[in-house]
C-alpha cells in the first residue's frame, strides 16, 4: 500500500512537472490549479478541489473551516502555491491540513519560481 501512494506521487510530480514546463512561471495559482485538475483528470485518479476540512477544538466545538487544494484519491492532500519560493508558513499550512484531516500525505506544489517546486510530506499517526 506504501509502494502504491509513492506511484501516485511520482505520477502527479510528472504531471506537475509537463505543467511547469508548458506554463513556466508567472501565472496566477489559480491557473496552475485549473491547468493540474486537467491533468489529473486525464489521468483517471479521483480527486476533490477545494475540499472542506473543519477544525475542532479538544471538546469538539467547531473552531473554523478552510479548503485544501485537492484531495487526491482520498488519501493525499495537495496544497498548489505560485510565489517566488517556499516558505515555512506553507509548509505549515499543509502539516496543518495533514493533522485536521487525518490523512498521512500531502504534497506541497510552488509553480511560481523559475524551477519546480514540490515538496513531499508524511505524518504518522500517532
Amino acid at each position: 500500500m506504501k509502494d502504491d501512494i509513492f506511484c501516485l506521487c511520482d505520477r502527479l510530480w510528472e504531471a506537475c512537472f509537463a505543467l511547469h514546463q508548458h506554463l513556466r512561471h508567472g501565472h496566477l495559482e489559480k491557473v496552475y490549479e485549473n491547468g493540474l485538475a486537467n491533468r489529473i483528470g486525464k489521468m483517471s485518479v479521483p480527486f476533490i478541489r477545494q475540499h472542506p476540512l473543519s477544525v475542532f477544538d479538544y471538546d469538539g466545538t467547531l473552531l473554523g473551516d478552510f479548503y485544501t487544494d485537492f484531495l487526491t484519491d482520498n488519501r493525499l492532500i495537495i496544497e498548489i502555491k505560485a510565489c517566488r519560493t517556499l516558505a515555512n508558513e506553507y509548509v505549515a499550512q499543509l502539516l496543518g491540513n495533514l493533522c485536521v484531516s487525518r490523512i498521512e500525505h500531502g504534497l506541497l506544489i510552488n509553480f511560481g519560481s523559475p524551477r519546480l517546486q514540490i515538496r513531499k510530506f508524511a505524518l504518522t499517526p500517532i
